[in-house]
């Protein structure tokens, strides 16, 4: 019997009264997405947002239009990762085991790329963008702003520099943040944590990647909802190759990995519904996030500086 109450009081909500919403990260690609999407029909599962890692710049226009086409006709949100990073870079300081570089981005150009693969991704329908340096988070927040990037724009701090306390958490918020990753490994109590720091949705791993920690939570979701609402369950896979950045050599992969996740989370959503809590969820199609703190500009000059208190 479940010990979880089926009526709870959470920690919040999103604007649609949900407690959760689903994720399936890693969708690299057309193919990728219409195996989540023809997966997702197999099992009635709803999918809220698929994400993506590889970034902009390894997709094309075309390829790009048809994920935005598929996703708005299944009413599932497309997120794209920006390209450049750090790890991909030819400096040597990001592969170092004592460096904090990590894929954040080395130098004013690869600020510029950033923006310009937002710009592209923008232009060609896509409305969340995932971000792994804060800098660059804060930039294309201050371009939306100022009405350079759409103001339906989601922003959504990557889980490769996530958050791990409360403080953290909130200055990525103010930073621009609708959706902020968090490490796969926080406890319940320290998500709740996070969760009293600040109001954009928390996205979590219940299952991580091997390379953020091959994680297994299944059994703590329940817990994990109650802490952390509004959040985002993702499903990774444990034992599963490393696939970023990925090409027409590791499609079928890609596709078979794809398929997977949406099991992953299929066996979680049945999980959530015998201990109450499926009625808590996001209705399909549900994005909005709202009423989240942002520092705030006394001034915003032409040339786009701005002065923040």
């Amino acid at each position: 019997m479940s010990s979880i109450s089926p009526d709870p009081t959470a920690a919040g909500a999103f604007p649609d009264g949900g407690l959760f919403r689903i994720e399936i990260p890693s969708v690299e690609g057309p193919a990728a997405l219409e195996a989540v999407l023809d997966q997702a029909r197999r099992y009635d599962l709803t999918i809220h947002r698929v994400s993506q890692g590889s970034g902009v710049a390894m997709l094309d226009d075309q390829e790009i239009g048809a994920m935005v086409a598929a996703g708005a006709a299944a009413n599932v949100e497309l997120c794209l990762f920006l390209g450049p990073r750090g790890t991909w870079d030819i400096g040597g300081s990001a592969k170092l085991p004592g460096s904090g570089l990590g894929p954040r981005v080395r130098g004013a150009d690869q600020v510029r790329f950033s923006i310009d693969d937002a710009e592209r991704a923008a232009n060609l329908g896509v409305r969340c963008l995932l971000v792994a340096d804060e800098g660059v988070l804060h930039e294309l927040h201050r371009a939306r702003v100022r009405g350079d990037l759409p103001a339906d724009l989601r922003l959504k701090m990557s889980a490769l520099t996530g958050p791990a306390n409360p403080a953290s958490f909130a200055v990525i918020e103010r930073l621009g943040a609708d959706s902020i990753n968090v490490p796969g490994d926080l406890t319940v109590t320290q998500l709740a944590e996070l969760r009293s720091a600040g109001r954009a949705a928390i996205d979590v791993y219940i299952e991580s990647p091997d390379n953020l920690g091959g994680f297994v939570r299944h059994h703590e979701a329940p817990e994990i909802v109650l802490a952390a609402a509004p959040v985002y369950l993702k499903f990774g896979l444990r034992n599963a190759a490393d696939i970023y950045p990925v090409g027409m050599h590791l499609e079928s992969l890609a596709v078979s990995s794809a398929r997977e996740r949406v099991r992953r989370a299929h066996l979680t959503r049945e999980l959530l519904d015998r201990h109450g809590l499926l009625a808590r969820m996001s209705p399909r199609g549900a994005y909005r996030i709202e009423d989240l703190a942002r520092f705030r500009y006394r001034e915003l000059d032409a040339s786009g500086a701005v002065a923040a208190s």
